[in-house]
């Protein structure tokens, strides 16, 4: 670092600004092309990438520029994205990155992520004298022989200089030598030769040693030198020099050779014997990096593998081999290997743009991703075919050179395919062939491009009348196939022009699309109520439909039969009809006609006479509610005939109504009168019985109080009886003193004194039982059976 500084610093930093040219054009590829000088500073100025480009440098962050990168590789440049210029991030080594290759030049992509459009851009690194010629090593020995004739010429290594043009070596200089001169002469390849030329004899007695100095100059500015150390040995006579078989040696191996694999044998032949017919072989130009690659057996001329080949690397390499025999005379040779290409390299795959959704309703052509594609084979080991799946709605377009773009090619629908998995795969021509692939998924973001649907076109439904206020009527249920808010579903009820009425019978849950009722109906008030269910979508844009509802409300029997005829007034009297003495069985003496506002089974009426002053004499048609005589009249029949008519629907539970008719035998109207106003009311049978019954009960109330009145008497008397007979000195011996009770004992008897009693009827006759059970072993009183009657009422008391 220290000396690149030092180099640095003898160059004019004026000057190098003048040598910035910038040649910059817009190419029909779309290509920009800068020139800068190498060893620029980091972040020095390269061109105006935003303005070269047309954009407006105020926004550049909205329009995504950026450089695309490659894993693995050095980033040489920079982006600045808030001024759009290119700038250098490395430090540039033109002869580090492309050795001696006449023009040198890095390339490399920047996008435009708003328009997803990719420019390339070619910098060429042009040289600057940055480099000292070098000899390799600085210090070599030479041998001649004192023998050797006047201009005679020996081969002096050459300098090296990783510089170009100008800047390489242009001159050789020798000094401290008043034996030697030098000759410089350039070869077809433009390389210039130094070979030393013999001026004056050598005498190895006089001097058996001349060091010399060489120098190699460059032509840049400042010019720049570098020297060797040449000590030339002076030898005793050697006649003949060694010589190569042939004077260019050429090899081809493949690149995947293994180590230590022989690739060419160089061989030279000298006529003299002993030490100078023995030969030695070296490189003559060693460099660095062949020294590395390969290895030259100084005895047999062998030159074998010692590194890695690599046909991206080098394809060829060349160098020089050197023969000397013992007496320092030497030959030259050249030695050029050519490097076969391997499909070795698989292809590689980058993806350098990529977007992971997308809206469904994307346009055909939209971009997905832009890869880059290499592929570091040559020939047909590096082309290379880009494919995925045809059956996916995608296509890859080569946008330019190495790169792909992933574009939509057909209508993508989310409620179909709601994502893909799209695999590219890269494979070259190479035999066998090599591939690469990588799997990109994509997710397609919904719109709202489906609207609701019910799963019917009409809805029919049923409720009961006399429902609970709140009641569930109907779900529905309409299906989004969308996403998220696009499928959030709304319900509402849409009734017409008569919204507010309507509002008061039906609601529905928005969320859920539930209907409830609002009120309760009345069948005979409404029957059928149609109405529409809208289902909208909570897209930004909302769909909805709707769909037909018809509810329809159902009967309960509710309402009571209503009788129309005979009407019953309102003071409680019934109507009175006529019939002949001498109407014949079948006649018809009137109708009963009822109306029942329920429907169905609910509205069906049924008749029966539900009581009549004579059973069997008249009859009513069950469906018909028509009253009419089963008989002749018999003389016996009351003349006032009174018939109460149920009239009964056929719900469940049945409700009903009954009416009074009376029906007066007559022949006419005045008779009917007089005939009504002689017939007394006819005593009830029912309320003489419940008289007999109430005086039966009075009577033996009665007895029983008369009963306990005498017995009461009975036990006062006895006791003063014996409370005389105790004043009188009697002694009653034998005689239980339990038998002599008081007023306590009467109360202690009544206290226990039961009785049964049972009515029973039986024509129209009432019996009363009374019974007492005592002590049957009490002496002072007793009854066994007593028995009372009256007429046709029975009282029998036990005790």
């Amino acid at each position: 670092m220290g000396e690149t500084q030092e180099q640095w610093s003898s160059i004019n930093k004026g000057t190098l600004q003048y040598l910035i040219t910038l040649l910059v054009w817009k190419a029909v590829s779309g290509q920009i092309h800068y020139c800068i000088p190498e060893e620029m500073q980091k972040g020095s100025f390269v061109g105006n990438i935003a303005k070269d480009l047309g954009m407006d440098g105020k926004h550049l962050s909205e329009h995504g520029l950026r450089i695309i990168t490659r894993t693995g590789m050095i980033q040489y440049f920079a982006l600045n994205f808030n001024s759009g210029i290119l700038q250098t991030s490395e430090r540039i080594d033109r002869e580090a990155i492309c050795g001696q290759a006449e023009k040198c030049t890095l390339t490399f992509q920047v996008i435009i992520e708003r328009k997803l459009k990719i420019y390339g851009i070619e910098v060429e690194i042009t040289d600057v004298n940055d480099n000292d010629p070098q000899f390799h090593p600085w210090e070599q020995e030479l041998e001649i022989s004192e023998a050797s004739a006047l201009g005679s010429r020996f081969d002096l290594p050459r300098a090296q200089d990783p510089d170009l043009g100008i800047n390489s070596i242009q001159s050789y200089q020798l000094t401290s030598s008043s034996h030697f001169s030098l000759h410089v002469q350039m070869d077809e390849n433009g390389i210039r030769r130094v070979e030393l030329v013999l001026d004056k004899p050598l005498d190895r007695e006089e001097q058996s040693v001349h060091d010399l100095i060489l120098t190699a100059s460059d032509g840049g500015d400042p010019v720049r030198s570098g020297t060797a150390q040449i000590h030339v040995i002076v030898l005793d006579a050697n006649d003949n020099a060694p010589v190569f078989s042939q004077p260019v040696y050429e090899a081809s191996v493949t690149e995947n050779i293994p180590k230590g694999s022989t690739i060419v044998t160089v061989r030279a032949t000298d006529l003299d014997e002993g030490i100078y017919g023995e030969i030695k072989y070296s490189f003559q130009t060693p460099v660095i990096r062949n020294s590395q690659t390969f290895l030259l057996n100084s005895t047999t001329g062998e030159i074998t593998l010692a590194g890695n080949l690599d046909y991206e690397d080098s394809s060829l390499y060349e160098f020089e081999v050197q023969a000397k025999d013992g007496g320092g005379l030497s030959d030259k040779s050249k030695v050029v290997i050519f490097i076969m290409d391997l499909n070795d390299h698989a292809p590689e795959l980058e993806v350098t743009y990529l977007t992971s959704d997308i809206l469904e309703n994307s346009p055909i052509g939209t971009v997905v991703a832009i890869l880059n594609v290499q592929d570091s084979d040559s020939g047909s080991n590096g082309e290379i075919t880009c494919s995925i799946d045809p059956s996916l709605p995608f296509q890859l377009k080569k946008s330019m050179d190495n790169f792909y773009s992933l574009v939509t090619d057909g209508v993508l629908d989310r409620e179909q395919v709601a994502s893909y998995s799209i695999t590219v795969t890269v494979i070259d021509h190479g035999i066998p062939p090599l591939s690469t692939s990588t799997v990109i998924a994509l997710n397609l973001l919904d719109t709202n491009d489906n609207p609701p649907l019910f799963a019917e076109s009409a809805y029919t439904t049923y409720l009961l009348e006399n429902n609970l206020r709140g009641a569930s009527i109907f779900s529905f249920k309409a299906n989004d196939p969308d996403w998220e808010e696009n499928s959030r579903i709304t319900y509402s009820i849409m009734a017409g022009h008569d919204q507010s009425l309507f509002s008061s019978y039906l609601s529905i849950n928005s969320e859920s699309g539930v209907v409830y009722a609002l009120s309760s109906f009345d069948y005979e008030e409404i029957r059928e109520i149609n109405f529409w269910v809208k289902a909208q979508d909570g897209g930004s844009t909302s769909l909805s439909s709707n769909v037909s509802v018809t509810l329809f409300i159902l009967d309960q029997n509710d309402n009571d039969p209503q009788i129309l005829y005979p009407s019953t007034p309102t003071d409680g009297s019934t109507g009175v009809e006529l019939a002949p003495h001498s109407s014949e069985p079948g006649y018809l003496v009137t109708k009963v006609v009822a109306v029942d506002a329920d429907s169905g089974q609910n509205g069906w009426l049924s008749y029966q006479l539900l009581k009549a002053t004579e059973p069997g004499l008249f009859s009513i048609g069950l469906h018909t509610g028509e009253i009419r005589t089963a008989r002749f009249f018999l003389d016996k029949d009351a003349l006032r005939q009174s018939l109460v008519v149920l009239v009964k629907d056929n719900g469940q539970p049945p409700l009903s109504a009954s009416v009074t008719v009376t029906v007066v035998l007559a022949d006419s109207i005045p008779e009917s009168l007089s005939d009504i106003s002689s017939i007394s009311a006819p005593a009830d049978p029912q309320s003489d019985l419940t008289f007999y019954l109430v005086v039966a009960v009075a009577f033996v109330s009665c007895l029983f109080f008369t009963f306990l009145l005498v017995l009461l008497a009975l036990r006062v008397y006895r006791w003063r009886t014996s409370q005389l007979c105790h004043s009188g000195s009697m002694n009653f011996t034998g005689v239980p003193v339990s038998q002599f009770v008081g007023i306590d004992g009467v109360r202690a008897f009544l206290h226990s004194y039961c009785q049964e009693v049972s009515l029973t009827t039986d024509s129209r006759k009432n019996q009363f039982c009374s019974q007492q059970t005592c002590d049957t072993n009490d002496p002072i009183l007793t009854f066994e059976d007593l028995n009372l009657s009256n007429g046709d009422q029975i009282v029998q008391v036990s005790l």
